[in-house]
Formats: C-alpha cells, structure tokens, sequence
C-alpha cells in the first residue's frame, strides 16, 4: 500500500492526490471498469481521490455518496467533454448542457458554473504517421500545422482554457512532454490523469495537490489557484513529479 494523504507530508504540508481523468461503466460506453474495481486499485495503490470524468456524464450527487461514501475516498463527479477542437475536462459541471459542443460554448457554461476547463491530451496523435495521426486539436485548423511548443501555444483554445493536462496515461512520453512544453509557454502548471478506462493504468499519471481536497469545491478553488502538480507511478508504488525529462529525450 503506497503511504496514504496523512501519512505523506512534506516539510509539514499535506500532499493530496487525486487521479483527475477516469472513466467507468456508469456513463462512460468506451469503459469496462465498475465503480467497485475502481475503489479497491484506488485503495490498493494510495490514492487520495478520483475525478470521475465520463463521457456522458450522469454522476449525480447521491449516487456518488452511495457508491463511495466508506471507500475513504474523494469522489468527484466531472465530464469530458468531445468538443469542436477535442476532449475537454469540465470540472464543476455533471452532465451534458447545451451549447458545450464547442470549445467557446463550454467556457460560457463553466463560467456560469463556477468550473474549470481543462484541455484533456491536446497532443495525441499529433507525432504519428499518417493514417494514424488524426488529432482532434487540428482537427478543423486552417493553417500549417505546429513545429514548436510556442507555436502550438498560440491555439485559440489554450486562451479558454484554466490549464492542461500535461501528464496523460494513456499518451506517449513525446506527446505528454510536448505538453508539457506548450504548458510552460502558457504559464500553465499542468494537471495530470490515468484516462483509465479499466483498472489497468489507474494512477499512472496523477495530480498532487498542496493540502487538503476535501470536495468539489475545493478541488475546484486548488486548480484555480495553481496548488499543484502533475504526477507519475503511484501505481506502481514510486510517485514522483512529471516532468523530469525534455520532448527531445522522450520516445514516442
């Protein structure tokens, strides 16, 4: 069992970690993980807690607390959105509203919310051959495609957006390091997610919070005030901050 939120402390400060991008069978039709399997390889491998980020949405407050409520874990219910210029996770927000379907139209809706908005692996594919290099970011852009971390910066989506997720597990090293890369350029720190859609990879990338997330509210109030970083390896018991390494080091 990796330590626990109140047993890791660093220079007297309460570490909180939170697996932001997870998807289940309850409304997520791409997932074959149960909510059952994901409260044991949650507790198996520390984590504090877990943004339920479907597709569909459809995690209503009751429910959350029925299903989690003795599992000592932070339960969080999110969407991630399929917009004009790709996946966005909308943290403040449960279930589909109208006019989300764009980029622009989403930040309306989580600025009435009170939510954040978080661009979810904006690079995947983006190094690929083709045929296997759609990238939904590109997807309709007009114009000669990115060769540098500040020229992809310059995406009129990064100017909606309250950060990025920059440590992805489902990604490739090269497409989360250019992220990473693009973050910086943004002064975005950086969030981080398994996208697990079973319980393989659950953990592998992560967001670790400085101090005590306790709800929505106030994982919402620690996003917006930067109290973080991305993650990597708690589940296989050696979390550490993403990011060591440049995008010229990465493999893709």
């Amino acid at each position: 069992m990796v330590q626990a939120k109140h047993e890791r402390q660093l220079q007297d400060r309460t570490l909180t970690v939170f697996d932001l991008h997870l998807h289940t069978v309850h409304g997520s039709s791409d997932s074959n993980l149960r909510p059952e399997q994901l409260i044991e390889e949650a507790q198996r491998i520390g984590l504090d807690g877990i943004c339920l980020t479907e597709h569909s949405g459809g995690w209503e407050n009751y429910q959350i607390i029925d299903i989690f409520k003795d599992s000592g874990l932070v339960a969080i219910g999110a969407v991630e959105v399929y917009t004009d210029v790709g996946h966005v996770i909308a943290i403040g927000i449960r279930n589909y509203v109208s006019g989300m379907h764009t980029a622009a139209g989403l930040r309306k809706v989580l600025d009435k919310a009170g939510g954040v908005m978080i661009p979810a692996h904006p690079f995947r594919n983006f190094f690929n051959r083709p045929p296997y290099n759609v990238n939904l970011l590109y997807k309709n852009y007009d114009g000669d495609l990115p060769t540098t971390a500040l020229e992809a910066s310059k995406h009129p989506l990064f100017e909606l957006a309250d950060d990025v997720e920059i440590a992805n597990g489902c990604n490739t090293d090269k497409e989360n390091l250019f992220t990473l890369d693009v973050a910086r350029e943004l002064g975005f720190t950086g969030t981080g997610g398994s996208d697990a859609h079973s319980t393989q990879g659950i953990g592998k990338c992560v967001t670790i919070f400085d101090g005590d997330i306790r709800n929505e509210a106030d994982l919402i109030e620690a996003l917006k005030a930067k109290a973080f970083t991305a993650g990597q390896g708690l589940h296989v018991g050696n979390l550490e901050p993403f990011g060591e390494r440049s995008v010229s080091e990465a493999t893709v």
